[in-house]
């Protein structure tokens, strides 16, 4: 009989955290933000807990292609358009598409209440294996180290791939670490890159069914970086 009656109170509480996480989840974890200036036009729309649905068109090939494995991985809904000066080069926009969506997943994490906050992954392709550990931390720093092998993928000038990063990690608040540890193709470098931070970033922002209800920090209170100007 006791066995029973734990069994119950078990279950009924797992069903009760269950609809709590829900609930949290309902709260629709948006971020919006539309970015003009005199070089770019930049509109991003995400959801945190999504099913790595994306539309993507940035009139970068190559950055195009990384955000889907963004979204994908990590399975935010993404949607980001961009139009401007790749006449000149692909520097502007690739760094305010990173600004925008650093601002819209800031303004998604919102105070960061009930988020495990901390996320690594180290992921390969083939041989490139690509570490990234982060905190949602709001206090906005990069250690990057990637050492990409060519100057070019395609067409796409691969110095912008820490410029994409910088900018993320400023405007949402992230301390951002990215490690190389091996690898000597610079696609399956910068890819893998991508898909290990896809994954860190989904761990980290998920819920932490322990504590739903708590900023998770001792402090009681976290920094919202990146707030749109």
């Amino acid at each position: 009989m006791l066995d029973i009656v734990l069994t119950e109170c078990s279950f009924s509480g797992t069903i009760d955290l269950v609809e709590q996480v829900f609930s949290y989840m309902n709260n629709q974890r948006k971020g919006v933000i539309h970015r003009v200036t005199n070089e770019t036009d930049v509109n991003v729309r995400l959801e945190l807990d999504g099913s790595g649905e994306s539309n993507i068109s940035c009139g970068i090939a190559f950055l195009d292609h990384m955000l889907h494995q963004l979204s994908s991985h990590g399975l935010i809904n993404l949607e980001v358009i961009a139009t401007g000066d790749t006449h000149i080069d692909d520097h502007h926009t690739n760094e305010d598409v990173g600004i925008a969506l650093g601002q819209a997943l800031s303004k998604a994490l919102g105070n960061r209440r009930g988020i495990y906050r901390f996320g690594q992954f180290t992921a390969p392709l083939d041989e490139a294996l690509v570490q990234v550990v982060l905190d949602c931390s709001g206090r906005p720093h990069i250690n990057y180290e990637l050492n990409i092998p060519t100057q070019k993928i395609g067409s796409y000038d691969t110095e912008l791939v820490k410029e994409f990063f910088v900018a993320i990690a400023n405007n949402s608040g992230l301390t951002l670490h990215i490690r190389q540890l091996s690898g000597n193709n610079s696609h399956h470098i910068v890819e893998a890159c991508f898909k290990a931070f896809a994954k860190a970033l989904r761990m980290a922002i998920e819920f932490d069914p322990r504590r739903l209800d708590k900023v998770p920090s001792s402090k009681g209170v976290l920094e919202q970086a990146g707030k749109e100007k």
